[in-house]
């Protein structure tokens, strides 16, 4: 039987720099398109204390949302050790270190990061203030003092010009988001540093997450070539048994099932016996060089903080769990993933969409029974809100109302629904455009993971786009979705990743220090 040599993601990555140049650059000319459209054409121009309340002249969306004022802070020094440190190391380490490691590192490197950035702006305006203004959750928090009678009376105070009207933040979300906060306080943990400092942590788990997920994925599909009995998800009883040649990428189960235990040097008859275990060639290796870049995530800018950063970690949280089940065949992580993710939708309406990454998931593992148990747990938390007094498809009818009551009405459908693509293309960073260029090469041959899930993710931020309901602000909306794009710098070459990171992090750098973002 021939033994095939374990994929690596250098395999696929060939060294056709010139292309992903030109690819990043129509990218940054597509960003600065918006930009110059956006401040020369001054019907679009939302800016100063016309469009919002007490604003200074130069704040307003650039098009990204913030004040034009250069400047340095206290991170300043963290955030260019941290850039140059992971472009130097951190392939090199996500290669050699062991997973647990290489996971902790990412996290703690992630954690540096977005604290480093948002302490640019330093400690009150970059953490401590940011969630405590008029619009923020924060602002609600006080009056909370019946839990239950709050979730009772929430869609009677979304729509706007009320006595009692929900502040912006508030109203335009589910009443979950705004638990996150009174819990905090309730737990003494209250006021904007607590705030500002739990949803960074929190969404600093994406780095965890989202490799957690892609290595997952690969597993899966080794596992279902060893064990044919498993391939339609419900076979989930007996020991898997060796295969007879199958069909993965053209390959014999078997032969699969041996080469990625012969790359992780153990028998391919130890491996086969352990299908849950096994990884299919390439797909550690994905996931392992996605860590840098989440790490530098240049979207960190606005996960410190806002509490889309926490959505972000939370969601992406639900769909590691929920891969990790799928995967590995076990009901807990399902039901902890579903609860996850249900969870997730009373934090933001949006965040329904998420349900094709969950897809994704299903697909990818052919795993119909994790989508049963992810689906039972996350309608048992809809029924949890609906039996205390809110009804989630009233507060989204409501909240499209609300929309069209503020900026929303006068924001043109014309240039944000591509405009907000701009915005999207700042938070995943240049590296991306290159690394969907070579998804499109590969065709998901060799990287299916990493393309299933980006993939998922485009089609729901394109949902949302032209939904005309994100308009603007889609740097920290879009959070939960653009770190499934970051993976896709995966599939560049190991010997170009260096400077892909640097410019991650140039785009980061570069924002904060123009800008100071209103997240």
């Amino acid at each position: 039987m021939a033994v095939h040599a374990p994929t690596r993601p250098d395999a696929v990555a060939k060294p056709r720099h010139r292309a992903d140049l030109v690819a990043a650059a129509l990218l940054l000319a597509f960003v600065a398109t918006a930009v110059v459209v956006c401040v020369w054409f001054e019907p679009l121009r939302q800016f100063g204390a016309k469009s919002f309340r007490n604003a200074p002249a130069l704040f307003g969306e650039w098009p990204l949302l913030g004040t034009l004022h250069a400047h340095v802070g206290p991170g300043t020094p963290v955030v260019l050790v941290v850039a140059v440190a992971v472009a130097a190391w951190g392939p090199a380490l996500a290669a050699r270190l062991s997973w647990p490691r290489l996971l902790l590192a990412g996290y703690a490197t992630a954690l540096v990061w977005t604290f480093g950035l948002a302490l640019v702006d330093g400690w009150q305006v970059g953490v401590a203030a940011r969630l405590r203004t008029a619009d923020e959750y924060l602002h609600e928090v006080p009056g909370i003092t019946d839990i239950p009678a709050m979730l009772r009376g929430f869609t009677g105070r979304i729509l706007d010009y009320q006595p009692d009207s929900w502040t912006t933040h508030v109203s335009g979300h589910p009443p979950g988001a705004t638990l996150v906060f009174v819990w905090l306080d309730r737990i003494g943990l209250g006021g904007g540093a607590w705030a500002g400092v739990a949803c960074i942590v929190v969404g600093c788990l994406t780095a965890v997450a989202v490799p957690v997920t892609i290595k997952e994925l690969g597993a899966a599909r080794v596992a279902r070539a060893a064990a044919p009995g498993t391939v339609n998800g419900f076979g989930w009883g007996g020991p898997a048994r060796a295969a007879v040649p199958g069909t993965v990428d053209g390959r014999g189960g078997a032969d699969l099932a041996q080469a990625a235990a012969q790359g992780s040097g153990r028998s391919g008859l130890t491996r086969a016996a352990e299908p849950d275990r096994v990884m299919e060639p390439g797909a550690e290796g994905f996931a392992r060089a996605a860590v840098p870049f989440l790490a530098l995530f240049p979207g960190a800018v606005w996960v410190g903080a806002s509490a889309d950063g926490l959505f972000a970690g939370v969601t992406t949280s639900g769909i590691a769990l929920l891969a990790l089940g799928a995967a590995r065949r076990r009901v807990l992580p399902c039901l902890a993933g579903g609860l996850l993710l249900g969870y997730g939708i009373f934090l933001s309406y949006g965040l329904l969409l998420l349900g094709a990454v969950a897809l994704a998931v299903v697909l990818v593992t052919r795993s119909w029974r994790a989508l049963v148990l992810a689906a039972v747990a996350a309608l048992a938390v809809f029924a949890v809100f609906s039996l205390a007094g809110f009804w989630w498809p009233d507060g989204y009818s409501l909240v499209v109302q609300r929309y069209y009551q503020g900026i929303g009405a006068i924001r043109p459908y014309s240039y944000w629904v591509w405009a907000n693509l701009a915005c999207l293309a700042v938070v995943v960073g240049p590296a991306v455009a290159p690394g969907l260029r070579r998804a499109f090469a590969d065709r998901g041959r060799t990287s299916l993971p990493v393309v299933a899930l980006a993939g998922a993710a485009l089609v729901a931020v394109l949902a949302a786009d032209v939904s005309g309901l994100s308009k603007a602000e889609t740097e920290r909306i879009w959070l939960p979705f653009a770190v499934w794009l970051v993976p896709l710098a995966a599939l560049l070459p190991a010997s170009s990743r260096r400077w892909w990171l640097l410019g991650q992090a140039a785009v980061a750098i570069a924002v904060n220090h123009i800008l100071v973002t209103s997240w």
